[in-house]
Formats: C-alpha cells, structure tokens, sequence
C-alpha cells in the first residue's frame, strides 16, 4: 500500500502549509528492506564483520538506485570511520587497600570496565576520592568536584543526577546529560582523573547490572584516539555489594554516601582508600563506515545547505547463542530506521521540483557501541555544521499497524517544534510524551551527537497507541519488545508485521524536512 502525498515541498504561504507535487511512500518497500537487513544472511550486522560490510553496501546501492549522489569520501556513498574494538578479558582485576586491610575485586561478578587509552594493558593506581554524582552544572549551582583535586586519582559515583521533582532542578523527573555514564567518564577526563568507576545500583541506572555485564562483557567500538588524546585508564562500573566492601575500608556505607551525594553542598570525600588494578583487553583496528548519499536542492545559493536524515545500520553481530539463535538481527532496531531512510532518498529524489535546500541521508555505524559512528560525523562533517538545517533521526520504529500518535523525542528543544506541531495535527498525528523522561532516552540516540555539537536535531519515534487497538496497546507491545526481544536474537522479522506506522513515520519526516529545506 502506499500514502500519495500532495505537496511534498510544504512551502508556507500565508501562513498555511500547501500541497505540491505527487510522491509517494510505500510500507510494502520499507518492508521488504527491513526484511532483508534483518535476515540472517546479513549476521545481524556486527561492526567489523562481514555482515556489517554487506549492509553498508546494500544500503548505498539502495540510495544509487533511488537517485541520490555520493556523499562520502572522494565521490563514494562512503565516509570511512576509524574505530577501535576494545574487549575486556576475564584476566582483568583490581584490589583497594586501606588501614591495613584489602580486599580483591573479581570481573564480571564485581566489575567491569575498559581502558580508554586504546592499549592492551593498562596498570593504574592511585587514592579513592568518592565525587558523589560527579556533576559539575553551574547553572543548577551544583559542583561535586569543588574544591578537591583528583589528578590521576580514581573517582568514585553514583549514576544518575541529584532527584527532584522541580522542573527547574536538573529538568525534575526527566534525566538530564548529566546523569548519563557518558557525561561521567567525560568529566573525569576534564578533572585529571586516572580513572572513573560508576556504582551500579538498580534505581540509579535505570537497569539491572546483567544489562551492564552483558554490555560490558564484549568487543565495543571507540572512536580512534586522536595522538596525544587523553583518557581514562579505567572506565569502569561496580555492583553495590563490591562497592559495599570497598567503602567499608574507610568506615562508610553506600546508603549513606548515596544520600550524602543527593544533598545541596555536597563535598567530595578523600576515603583514603589506595586501588590497583590491571586492565586486560583485545584491541583491534576497525575500519567502518557510514553511507552518506545527498539530493541536491534547487536553490543556487541554498543548496550548500542540507536537512540530514539519519538511523543507524549496526546491531549486535553475531554473539553469545540463546536458545541456539547466536545471530543477532536487530529487525527492529534498526533495520527499520534504515529502511525508513532508504525509502526517504527514493521519495525525495523522485520530487519533479526540488526543496531548496538539500538532503543528505546518513546511515551510520557503531550506535550499539555508544552513537561513535553519528560522534564521528559531528566531529568530522560532510556538510559543515553551520550549513546543516536539523538532522532527524529514525531509530527502532514498530511495525504494529497504523499509528495514532508518534512520539518526537527532543523536538520540543528545537526552534522547529511548532512546526512538528502542525505537521502531526495536518496527518491526524497526536504527538505523545516520552513515557519515561527517567530513563534518558534523548541521550540514547543518534539524534544527540548532533544536538551536542549545537545542531538542532530530534528523533522521530514509534507509536504508542494505533488504530484498531486497545487503549495502551503500543505500551504493552513495547514492554514485550523490550523484555523479551531488545538486543536478543528474537529481534527478528515477522511476517505477520503492519508497516503502516512506519509509513506514516517517513511522510511525518518528509514533510517537515521539505517545510525545512525551503525556509
């Protein structure tokens, strides 16, 4: 089935948006690429494997037919990402000492971690300084790092930020990039930190630590160090038992330091506590890539300018087998955002009249491993950022029928939320809440390695209620999704699947990247 879109170049006259030209956006296409990047021919599309590279090559052939050029390095549908896969090993151990007393710390069971300078071995001591939520915000007047120096010590956290129901305070209920591990590990960095090591408890992270094992306990990809980069020696996380015993070394309890830690005036605290350890991993070179292809504008002196849509095309590769399955397909996350994509280049390139501006439609590598593949394009940018509109991002869209709302997570940061607004009332859209604004999910995808270099971007996400459905059925599906198939083998493509909703995510897409490119 396909939607025909009158006007898919939404200019605005007088105020009302207007119909153009004929396009159109088929389900039964996004299907049958979503069919086949979730097959298993393609080995659930690990970064440095095989399946990886037969994905990108799929999908830049998908943008050449379509009509788009090539956007990437020296005239291909390619920009080369150098990345480095660090795998933690078993052999890996720490142990603290304090007031004649030590205790050893086991991988996996107590800890896991990396060592961020990209070498295969890494010995590091130095003394404990517990920095509570390790957050310095001076716009919320909060500095956990105030008057303490941690130069080449280890710095001891909780997840998360300081609770609060006020909106004003860290953003009340909905988690801000302070409480995200990324920012932790950052900030470390920026503090002389030799090393970070996070306490996992339940409550502050979101998840339980089997989530932090499993994620932990395998290759990630990183960004290549730059020569003379710094980072930590040890990126690290403990279970609360572990932390328990260590704290116990300087007299002190988690549940104390915890509450301690989410009080206004907080001071760091020296636990006179001395650690060691070795960080034992594999380290190996990859050479990855995003696929990058553009539809220029019409404009002359606009189309130098561009509105990116963007999802990513990793998942997990091949890994640990469950129930005999080893091959991790990732139908819905994300061979749906890609197929979504795919069928966006087609649809904007068959426009007879041209936005003025111009497209480019970005599939990148190694999201699973921490967005490194959107980090790198920040970083290292086809179209320079202040050329660059807005990205919108496409990342695990539900195939579960036909949608009545969509939910647009980060929209309302942007200068362009009204405009989203008016979009998703003209499509009969209601435009739902993020459902749990605890748990980050604007830090989660790709969508923020733009926002973080100051471009306006947001996601355009799955449906929480559709037609035909119970009330709250899109939230019963998502519960299942994500308790039985999220980053598991049984992530796999059903034909029973309705693609209606992600019909309608592409034409919500469509329409307000085209409002964009013209204004």
């Amino acid at each position: 089935m396909a939607i025909t879109i009158k006007s898919i170049g939404l200019a605005m006259i007088g105020g009302a948006l207007l119909l153009a030209q004929d396009s159109s956006l088929s389900a039964g296409r996004v299907r049958e690429h979503t069919r086949f990047l979730s097959s298993d021919l393609l080995e659930g599309r690990g970064v440095g494997q095989r399946g990886g590279d037969l994905a990108t090559e799929y999908i830049a052939t998908q943008f050449a037919l379509a009509g788009a050029k090539p956007a990437g390095d020296g005239g291909t549908f390619f920009q080369k990402v150098p990345l480095v896969g660090l795998d933690p090993q078993p052999a890996s151990q720490f142990s603290a000492t304090a007031n004649g007393k030590n205790v050893d710390f086991r991988w996996a069971d107590d800890f896991v971690g990396a060592n961020l300078t990209q070498q295969p071995d890494e010995r590091f001591e130095g003394g404990v300084v517990f920095v509570g939520h390790g957050i310095t915000a001076p716009e919320y007047h909060w500095d956990d790092y105030r008057g303490v120096d941690v130069t080449g010590k280890i710095v001891l956290m909780f997840t998360n930020e300081p609770p609060s129901d006020d909106a004003k305070f860290f953003d009340g209920r909905a988690l801000t990039y302070y409480g995200r591990w990324t920012y932790k590990y950052e900030e470390g960095v920026r503090h002389g930190a030799r090393a970070v090591m996070l306490i996992h408890t339940t409550p502050t992270a979101g998840y339980n630590w089997d989530v932090v094992r499993s994620s932990w306990g395998r290759e990630t990809p990183y960004v290549k160090l730059e020569p003379g980069g710094k980072a930590l020696s040890l990126a690290g996380w403990m279970t609360k038992d572990a932390a328990q015993h260590l704290v116990r070394l300087a007299g002190k309890n988690v549940d104390d330091l915890l509450a301690a830690a989410e009080k206004p005036g907080f001071h760091a605290v020296d636990l006179g506590i001395q650690m060691r350890g070795t960080v034992v991993q594999k380290v190996r070179e990859i050479s990855s890539r995003n696929v990058a292809a553009m539809v220029p504008g019409s404009d002359p002196k606009l189309n130098g300018e561009v509105v990116v849509y963007s999802a990513h095309w990793d998942h997990l590769g091949i890994g640990t087998p469950v129930n005999g399955d080893a091959i991790y397909n990732g139908a819905v996350d994300n061979a749906t955002g890609c197929a979504i994509l795919i069928e966006l280049a087609r649809a904007w390139a068959a426009l007879p009249h041209k936005p003025k501006r111009s497209a480019l439609f970005l599939s990148v590598t190694a999201e699973e491993g921490g967005l490194k593949g959107s980090e790198y394009y920040a970083a290292h940018p086809l179209i320079a950022k202040e050329k660059t509109a807005i990205d919108l991002n496409y990342d695990a869209v539900y195939p579960f029928g036909r949608a009545k709302d969509v939910v647009l997570t980060g929209a309302e940061r942007t200068a362009y939320w009204p405009l989203a607004q008016q979009i998703a009332a003209r499509l009969n859209l209601a435009i739902a809440p993020d459902a749990q604004p605890e748990q980050g999910h604007y830090f989660r995808s790709d969508h923020f390695s733009f926002a973080h270099v100051g471009i306006p971007a947001f996601s355009i996400g799955h449906a929480t209620e559709f037609a035909g459905k119970p009330a709250g059925y899109g939230q019963q599906m998502w519960q299942e999704y994500n308790s039985k198939h999220y980053h598991q083998p049984s992530d796999e493509f059903q034909e029973d699947w309705d693609f209606t909703a992600l019909q309608q995510a592409a034409q919500f897409g469509f329409l307000l990247g085209q409002e964009i490119a013209n204004r």
